[in-house]
């Protein structure tokens, strides 16, 4: 009785994947990088780009596509409460993208991602918690936007915008 419940249990499990994954629509057509200022932000977004377009298998540095993308992460402090016991840090995060047509030098895509987290944060900037938390969120939120970007890129038809 247990192995045929255990069995049941699996066939239910092995269902629900199933009907969960659907492929992405195949892209046609390759996306080459410009430059991405920025230091280690810059650094961050290039990485993660080029590495979900070679995941994509779109990505190919000769490309008369180019994506050219900046982006910005904005701090903002609030207090939630009356008696203002906990403070808090917003940071929103902006990513810029533009797909340019190298060859007809005209823009096919121009669109902005946000993505926001926020944290509590202790007074002072000698502690490494706030750094640290900082830093993490900018990498998560970095992580986010860049997945919408890849998530719309699906949905460009690559003609030359009027």
């Amino acid at each position: 009785m247990f192995k045929i419940k255990l069995l049941i249990l699996l066939l239910i499990n092995l269902t629900i994947i199933s009907c969960t994954q659907t492929p992405m629509p195949a892209i046609s057509n390759n996306l080459s990088m410009a430059y991405i200022s920025g230091e280690y932000d810059g650094l961050l977004l290039k990485n993660f780009l080029t590495n979900n377009l070679k995941s994509l298998n779109i990505y190919n540095q000769n490309s008369q596509y180019e994506v050219q993308s900046k982006i910005n992460h904005k701090k903002k402090i609030y207090i939630t409460n009356i008696d203002n016991t906990s403070d808090r840090e917003n940071i929103t995060t902006t990513l810029k993208v533009k797909i340019v047509d190298k060859n007809k030098k005209c823009t096919i895509f121009n669109n902005n991602f946000v993505a926001s987290q926020f944290y509590i944060y202790v007074s002072g900037d000698q502690f490494i918690s706030n750094q640290a938390a900082v830093k993490k969120i900018k990498k998560d939120n970095t992580e986010a936007v860049v997945k919408k970007f890849v998530n719309k890129l699906n949905q460009i038809e690559f003609q030359c915008n009027a």
